[in-house]
């Protein structure tokens, strides 16, 4: 299915974090679980630079680990202030997708 980037941009930060609250994991690796949970077309040029935004404003902390299969990984786990971040946008999509449900359900 073809996602409109304009949506998956409102959605992408709350799915990462929650997958890294979930468990640590690097950038392929969260790409790879993403394109498994159906976002088939989900780069690591989308990914990387929403990892980045949400590291500088302080939801996410990084490590870089050796790797068996080549450079070292940046692992990413979740802040105090991610969880918090995360609940936040969680709870605003849910909003969100109640408002855009009952408008499709009056409308049908």
């Amino acid at each position: 299915m073809t996602y409109d980037p304009q949506m998956l941009k409102g959605i992408l930060a709350p799915l990462l974090l929650l997958l890294l609250d979930t468990r640590e994991d690097y950038g392929y690796s969260v790409v790879t679980r993403l394109q498994g949970a159906g976002f088939t077309e989900l780069n690591e040029g989308t990914v990387y630079p929403a990892l980045t935004r949400l590291e500088k404003a302080g939801f996410l902390t990084s490590s870089l680990r050796p790797s068996a299969s080549g450079p070292a990984r940046k692992y990413y786990s979740t802040t105090p202030a991610g969880r918090a971040e995360h609940q936040r946008l969680l709870a605003a999509w849910a909003d969100l997708a109640g408002a855009v449900d009952t408008v499709i359900k009056e409308n049908r």
